[in-house]
């Protein structure tokens, strides 16, 4: 049921907001004041988590510069642009065949009421897409692999009956999307490859040919590879290496943004980044007024308990 509630926050303030809410109910079905005081305890503990982790996450979006695709650094940035479809083709929302970049489609069914008289809804699928789709800045364009994003999208839509009911957010093709995470070119970490290391191993394949190295090398005819002829050899395999880096260039000229790893947030959103950076300040203050109070509600129900 919390999971219902907290859908299209960032992940962990849905988990923290969900566990709040259920120790909450449990606490109302309870009538002893001992129970209260460690549920007070629990939703207090949550509440500072997190207040943390709304703080981290705003800085590390007010903190983060936006880059530009085609001069971005390696690493972790934060990427705005108009997003595309990869290569062209489309991808469908699972129950309305929308055409759209990303989405995440929840199915509920009605399970009764709850304590209150509300219809209660239990979730019995829940899918999100992972294809990759394009960012375009305008300086270039980066492929995007939405696995283990937090995604936050304005692009919400709920229908059904009385007994079960859909609710889907899309990214949409077009739209301006916000991006922070890990940014890789494609075959940067490779660049090694294409230095002296290289140059040696190339050296190394034609010496196993050695009839072939004196016919192109060997200017005397001595039979022998000498130090000029050998510098020679080395300035082709040079030159070599440079034609085969050029011809590979295009196909390696490819950029990634993907989950950084570690504590650092990988966000996707649709919003403004002025808009959602707010919304992890309202988180930050919710969670701190919550910590306060239940602090508050522990104390008197450890007086009350004695």
């Amino acid at each position: 049921m919390w999971r219902t509630l907290t859908q299209g926050l960032a992940d962990r303030e849905g988990y923290y907001l969900g566990g709040q809410v259920a120790l909450l109910f449990i606490g109302m079905q309870l009538e002893s004041m001992r129970a209260w005081f460690w549920i007070a305890c629990g939703i207090a503990l949550l509440s500072l988590l997190g207040w943390l982790a709304a703080l981290a996450r705003r800085r590390w979006v007010a903190d983060t510069p936006t880059s530009q695709i085609a001069s971005a650094a390696q690493g972790y940035v934060e990427l705005i642009g108009r997003g595309k479809e990869l290569d062209g083709l489309p991808l469908l929302s699972p129950y309305n065949a929308l055409p759209c970049l990303w989405y995440r489609h929840i199915v509920e069914r009605r399970d009764g009421s709850d304590w209150r008289g509300s219809s209660n809804w239990r979730q019995v699928s829940h899918e999100t897409s992972t294809s990759y789709f394009l960012l375009d800045d305008g300086s270039g364009q980066c492929a995007i692999d939405p696995e283990g994003a937090e995604v936050l999208s304005i692009r919400k839509t709920r229908w059904g009956d009385n007994n079960e009911r859909h609710t889907q957010w899309l990214l949409l093709a077009e739209e301006s999307i916000y991006v922070l995470g890990q940014f890789r070119t494609h075959g940067f970490v490779e660049e090694r490859n294409w230095g002296s290391e290289a140059v040696k191993t190339l050296l190394a394949e034609w010496k196993k040919d050695r009839p072939q190295l004196l016919k192109r090398f060997d200017l005397d005819g001595d039979g022998e590879i000498s130090l000029k002829e050998g510098e020679l050899a080395r300035r082709a395999a040079r030159r070599e290496i440079d034609r085969r880096r050029r011809e590979a260039a295009p196909a390696a000229d490819w950029h990634l943004m993907s989950h950084p790893g570690g504590d650092r947030p990988f966000l996707i959103t649709n919003m403004a980044p002025e808009k959602f950076t707010r919304r992890y300040l309202w988180f930050a203050i919710g969670h701190l007024t919550a910590f306060f109070a239940a602090l508050a509600w522990a104390a008197y129900a450890y007086e009350m308990a004695l």
